[in-house]
């Protein structure tokens, strides 16, 4: 049971339009607004000084920052910054620290931008040019990174003052001399205001080259507000994270870690993944932390799972304080989310999830009572209006407006103007459909991306979005990921990225071997299941290349940038749907 939580009931007020769009709001009135992510951290230095705000692993134990600690930092840092005067922007690019935090804070304390970006841009040599469309975009004024040898290259790279937590042998300065910034910061602390501008956020680029998300000061505290107002839970206790998902996305960076700071709550970073090689760490976190919230991706929550099961003493400490479980970024496999159920105690924590964009600071729908089921994202947060665009077949496009949406893209005026409608609402490009149309309260299920649906030869609209996940379910574990494809063809067609534990051969830029028979006997398992041309799928391409960040067709979450990928492969999606190519697999 989760009424310990004290969760308000879902209050949704339609209005039908004469142009025959929908406008959903929350019934519920929005709370007050903090005026800077600043009042936050003085509020709680104030009244929690010896609580725990940060900490990281050090040796076998826990590097803790309180609050009483972080603020006088933060001011000492804010005010080596002001000294600097930088011209641009201030450029982030390795991953979660306390340093990082430090550093975010007191440059959003006296008005300056930050733009944390994916470290995988630094690290990885085939990705330096997407860190060099992020560096042309924002021009910064200060680079940081947490290791100058292992960031080596990537400092050059930004032709800007340096500075890291371990200069090694690069230019950087080292971080700890702006801990000893001494000047007054509180007449530049007094001019941050809602609209400031506090940090630059980069889109994945899945759908084209990355853009910069101006994220302001009242994105931000707004969206901290509208979440409380609906998990009220999260003022009664301050909320106590152990998690790793990175701050470069909004996710990790704006609701995570704000979540923490509005609401006085504790956030130790987790320095695993839900990797192989560092997902040990995180169940290692996970021993020494009971956490009030987990946070996670479904394949990170997967992993968990099997964890949980097999270990009772990392059981017990995993749901001994936990309020809620919230998975984000993709919808939860219904088999994940039942044994999170049989697994948690008596005290039940709530199980949801929310819809938003980096656009949107991000959360815009929150699911704030219990779900029967994975895949549902709720009901508008207050302070926020969904419209949606119905498309004549019960699934709509989402459009929104309210004070968590972003004023545009940073130096990108004709994408500013693109992503809003004549209404002033930001155009998502994503689908929904209601979970009961005759009960508005029962929420919004997400419906995929209505810019990666197209039409067939035949005129048939493919929701492909929603059809690729289907096909990753049925050809698991042998396709890492595919792409559907077949816009102006008879038929639908995927390209395949095979999961090297399958028993594949290259042969070229295709795959061959046994695992090709497997995969054409599930082709014709589903195909027989299908209802239509609109989701029959009848041919498949195994590649072998793996998905190039370098090139464009990866982003730095691990999605797919389908247009690069099908741009760079236009010689497969030919073979494809040639019947007398040996390496395609036709049914």
């Amino acid at each position: 049971m989760t009424d310990h939580l004290g969760l308000l009931p879902h209050h949704v007020i339609r209005d039908d339009r004469a142009d025959g769009s929908i406008l959903l709001r929350s019934g519920y009135a929005l709370g007050p607004v903090a005026r800077s992510t600043g009042d936050w951290l003085h509020r709680w230095s104030a009244e929690a000084p010896d609580r725990v705000f940060l900490a990281e692993r050090s040796g076998e134990g826990w590097r803790r920052l309180s609050y009483g600690e972080a603020l006088p930092q933060v001011q000492a840092i804010a005010a080596a910054l002001l000294d600097r005067q930088p011209k641009g922007a201030i450029l982030i690019l390795s991953g979660n620290s306390i340093d990082h935090a430090l550093l975010s804070l007191a440059a959003h304390y006296v008005g300056l931008i930050t733009v944390p970006v994916a470290e995988q841009y630094s690290l990885i040599p085939e990705a330096h040019g997407r860190l060099q469309h992020v560096i042309d975009l924002v021009k910064p004024g200060l680079v940081f990174a947490a290791d100058g040898d292992a960031y080596g290259k990537a400092l050059d790279m930004a032709d800007a003052p340096a500075i890291a937590s371990n200069p090694g042998t690069s230019k950087a300065e080292p971080f700890a001399t702006l801990l000893r910034g001494s000047g007054s910061v509180f007449g530049a602390h007094a001019a941050v205001g809602p609209d400031t501008v506090a940090k630059i956020l980069m889109t994945s680029g899945s759908t084209s080259d990355p853009k910069g998300v101006m994220t302001t000061q009242r994105m931000m505290t707004t969206n901290q507000t509208q979440i409380a107002d609906g998990l009220p839970f999260l003022r009664a206790r301050p909320p106590v994270l152990v998690d790793w998902l990175p701050w470069n996305h909004v996710f990790g960076g704006s609701h995570n870690f704000n979540l923490v700071l509005a609401n006085g709550g504790s956030l130790y970073i987790d320095d695993g993944k839900p990797l192989s090689a560092l997902f040990p760490r995180t169940l290692e976190n996970l021993g020494l932390v009971s956490g009030t919230i987990s946070f996670n991706v479904p394949l990170g929550f997967g992993q968990l799972v099997e964890a949980l099961q097999a270990d009772a003493k990392l059981r017990e400490m995993y749901f001994r304080d936990l309020d809620m479980i919230f998975y984000a970024g993709s919808s939860l496999p219904q088999d994940i989310w039942a044994a999170l159920e049989d697994l948690a105690p008596e005290r039940m924590p709530l199980i949801t999830s929310s819809w938003g964009l980096t656009e949107t600071a991000p959360a815009a729908t929150q699911q704030h009572v219990p779900a029967k089921g994975a895949g549902i994202v709720g009901v508008p947060l207050p302070g926020v209006t969904i419209k949606l665009e119905d498309d004549g077949e019960g699934r709509f496009e989402v459009r929104v407006k309210g004070d968590n949406v972003t004023p545009g893209y940073w130096a990108n005026p004709e994408k500013t103007r693109a992503a809003f409608d004549r209404e002033g609402f930001f155009i998502t490009g994503d689908a929904m459909r209601f979970v009961d149309p005759d009960d508005l309260n029962k929420g919004l299920m997400f419906d995929g991306r209505t810019s990666e649906d197209f039409k067939l030869s035949s005129g048939t609209w493919v929701q492909a979005a929603n059809l690729r996940l289907e096909m990753l379910a049925a050809l698991a574990p042998l396709a890492a990921d595919l792409i559907v494809v077949g816009a102006d063809r008879d038929e639908i067609g995927v390209l395949i990225v095979p999961n090297r534990a399958g028993d594949f051969v290259d042969v070229g830029p295709v795959c061959s071997g046994n695992a090709i028979s497997a995969i054409r006997d599930r082709l014709q398992s589903k195909a027989a299941a299908a209802t239509g041309s609109a989701n029959r799928v009848v041919r498949a391409l195994v590649m072998a290349e793996p998905p190039s960040m370098g090139e464009g067709e990866m982003t730095a979450k691990g999605n797919l940038n389908f247009a690069k990928v099908l741009q760079r492969r236009a010689e497969l999606v030919e073979r494809l749907y040639d019947n007398n190519d040996p390496a395609s697999i036709v049914i």
